[in-house]
């Protein structure tokens, strides 16, 4: 059985292939980004649970376009980039400016491109969109169910959860407390940002505050300053339970992806005395 089990991230819905073509992909794309810091034998034994398919989002032709953003995902990108930067222009200014000028803005503030920023915060708002919409719980559930059949079907020691992905895994774990792993990896996880996700976490957070899940040994959390999805980067400022709270500079081109994250020192440091 797989030592690892992976839950992957916003932007990896893998369109012609069925989801245990999806599964293999993602797995190998883990495996090998893992063995380029542990080793061929130490890498090889993961398993990359694909939820990807649950959420049933089409951004269309070409590169997903800011501008297909409703009403509420523009809303959800201004209370986005409040968190960001908060203390940037305040007041009804900032809830009024434009999504392009919003994200021109996260572009020069976080050194980026300024289309492939465009195009993964429309993937992200929309995909966490469905994620969370109350009117259809189903894809929701759904993403959960495939994380937890994977914990339950494998016997991990070690779960890894990437950007939306820690989102699902931690709600999956809270809602079925019988399963247990050693550690908890969070990377570029958006747990915490306020009001997007943290205040719709089920369970909700209690007193302004969420907990490690009670099947969980042990919490590690990694982030990138550079990452602009995992914002607050410090998840121990909102969660108790947290056993570390690291920074890892992945990159100014990489920013988000999960290769490098887990092609990073403190990954591997991380996993070494699990495997």
């Amino acid at each position: 059985m797989p030592e690892i089990v992976g839950v992957h991230g916003v932007w990896n819905h893998l369109a012609g292939k069925t989801d245990e073509e999806a599964v293999r992909h993602h797995s190998r794309t883990w495996s090998g980004a893992l063995a380029h810091s542990l080793g061929d034998a130490a890498a090889a034994d993961i398993h990359v649970a694909y939820y990807a398919s649950c959420l049933r989002v089409a951004y269309g032709h070409g590169a997903p376009d800011p501008d297909t953003l409703d009403a509420e995902e523009q809303e959800w990108l201004r209370e986005w980039d409040a968190a960001l930067s908060p203390r940037a222009e305040v007041g009804q200014g900032r809830m009024l400016k434009p999504v392009r000028q919003i994200i021109s803005g996260m572009a020069t503030r976080w050194h980026l491109d300024e289309r492939l920023t465009g195009a993964f915060v429309t993937v992200f708002l929309k995909e966490i969109k469905v994620y969370f919409d109350g009117r259809d719980p189903a894809p929701r559930q759904a993403a959960r169910d495939r994380v937890a059949g994977a914990l339950r079907r494998e016997r991990p020691s070690v779960l890894i959860a990437h950007s939306l992905g820690s989102v699902v895994a931690y709600e999956a774990l809270w809602q079925n407390p019988d399963l247990k792993v050693d550690l908890l990896l969070t990377l570029g996880s958006p747990l915490g940002l306020p009001p997007v996700i943290f205040q719709r976490l089920d369970p909700e957070p209690a007193d302004g505050r969420g907990s490690r899940p009670p099947g969980v040994r042990r919490w590690v959390n990694i982030a990138d300053p550079g990452d602009l999805i995992a914002v607050p980067r410090w998840l121990a400022r909102s969660f108790d339970g947290i056993d570390e709270d690291l920074e890892a500079p992945i990159g100014v081109f990489q920013f988000h992806k999960v290769v490098p994250y887990l092609r990073c020192a403190q990954v591997a440091d991380t996993l070494r005395p699990y495997l």
